[in-house]
C-alpha cells in the first residue's frame, strides 16, 4: 500500500466515525491544528501526512495505526462498548444507547432491523419488574459490581434515573420504523436466568419470582398486540393513530446472533452484541451492506406475522407464552 492509499483509507475511516453535522475538513483542521486549506490538501492527498499526524488522528478516533499500515483488504473497523467492572455505570450505558437512538431518529430515512437471539434489549423496558430483574442480574452476575455480591433481588432495586432513561429509550425505539426477526428460543436465556436465581436463592421472596414471570408474560402479550397492529406503542396507549411501521418475522431457518442494523439517510451502522451487555459497532460501508443483504435474505426466508398471518402469529406467541406458563406452574 502506498502512503497516499493509506492516507485515503484513514480519511475514509474517519468519515465513517464523524457525526452527521461535522465535516471531515473541519475535524482534521481542529485535531491537527492546521488551516482548513491545509486540511483539504491532506484529504485530497496533495500533502502527505507525517507519521505524528497520522498517529494523532488515530489516537483521537481510536483507530489502529497498525491496521492502517497493513492495508484495507479484510479489515473492518469497530468501536467497542465494553463493560468495565470498576467504572461501569448502567445509567451511562443507557445514555449511550439513547444517544445512538437519537442519531437514528434524527434522520429522515431511518429503519432498524433487529435479528434476535434473546429478548430484544429495548423490550426490557415494557414492564418494570422485568427491567428490575434484568438490571439486578446484570449488575450481580455480569458486571459483578460491588454492593451486589451478597444482595438478594428486590423489586425496588431500580433508581429513578434508570426508570426515566428506560422510558425514553422505549419511547424513542417505538418512534423508529423497525423490523424484528425472532425465533421460538428468544425467551430461553431469560427463563434460564430466572430459574438459576430461583435455585440459588437470590430472590427475596417467592412472590417476586411470580411477579417477574408475570412481567415477562405481559411483555410477550404486548409484543403480540404490537405485531397484530403492525405498529409499536406503549402499554395502555391506543394503536389507532400509529403508523404501520413495525414488521415482526418468525424465523425458523437459523438461530442468529443479537444483531442490530440501523439504516439512515446516507449510511448504515451495525451493532453486534456479545457477552450479554457488551457490543461493538461499525459504519464500515462494505460490512454494513453485507449485513444488510444477509438480513434481507433471512427475512425472505422467514414468515411475517405482523398485521397478517394471524394463524402463524398465534402459534408463535402460544409457544413463547407456553414456556412462561410452564415455569409459573412449577411455582405452585
Amino acid at each position: 500500500m502506498t502512503n497516499t492509499t493509506a492516507q485515503d483509507f484513514l480519511f475514509q475511516r474517519i468519515r465513517e466515525l464523524l457525526p452527521q453535522d461535522s465535516t471531515l475538513a473541519e475535524a482534521v483542521s481542529e485535531i491537527l491544528h492546521v488551516s482548513n486549506d491545509s486540511a483539504y490538501r491532506r484529504i485530497r492527498g496533495e500533502t502527505l501526512l507525517v507519521l505524528e499526524e497520522a498517529r494523532t488522528l488515530c489516537d483521537h478516533f481510536h483507530l489502529s495505526l497498525d491496521q492502517l499500515l497493513k492495508g484495507k483488504s479484510g479489515f473492518t473497523l469497530f468501536q467497542t462498548q465494553h463493560v468495565v467492572t470498576a467504572s461501569f455505570s448502567f445509567a451511562n450505558y443507557l445514555k449511550e444507547i439513547l444517544g445512538h437512538l437519537e442519531v437514528v431518529n434524527g434522520c429522515k430515512k431511518k429503519e432498524l432491523v433487529y435479528l434476535s437471539k434473546d429478548l430484544p434489549f429495548f423490550h426490557n423496558f415494557i414492564a418494570e419488574p422485568l427491567l428490575a430483574f434484568h438490571y439486578f442480574f446484570w449488575m450481580k452476575s455480569i458486571v459483578r459490581q460491588a454492593g451486589f455480591e451478597k444482595q438478594k433481588f428486590k423489586m425496588d432495586c431500580l433508581t429513578d434515573e434508570i426508570r426515566e432513561l428506560g422510558r425514553k429509550i422505549l419511547e424513542l425505539y417505538n418512534s423508529i420504523p423497525s423490523s424484528e426477526i425472532w425465533n421460538t428460543e428468544c425467551v430461553d436465556s431469560l427463563i434460564f436466568q430466572i430459574e438459576s436465581y430461583k435455585e440459588a436463592g437470590y430472590f427475596s421472596s417467592p412472590g417476586d419470582i411470580k411477579k417477574v414471570y408475570e412481567a415477562v408474560e405481559d411483555t410477550i402479550n404486548h409484543l403480540k398486540d404490537q405485531a397484530e397492529a403492525g405498529c409499536k406503542f406503549l402499554r395502555g396507549e391506543s394503536s389507532q393513530f400509529k403508523k404501520n411501521d413495525y414488521q415482526f418475522f418468525y424465523n425458523r431457518v437459523t438461530l442468529g446472533d443479537n444483531t442490530v442494523l440501523a439504516v439512515m439517510d446516507n449510511f448504515k451502522m451495525v451493532f453486534l452484541n456479545y457477552d450479554v451487555l457488551n457490543y461493538i459497532s461499525t459504519r464500515d460501508e462494505k460490512f454494513c451492506n453485507e449485513i444488510h443483504d444477509d438480513l434481507r435474505a433471512l427475512i425472505r426466508r422467514s414468515t411475517m406475522i405482523s398485521s397478517t398471518s394471524e394463524k402463524q402469529r398465534n402459534i408463535f406467541f402460544r409457544i413463547l407464552l407456553g414456556k412462561i406458563q410452564e415455569r409459573k406452574n412449577h411455582l405452585k
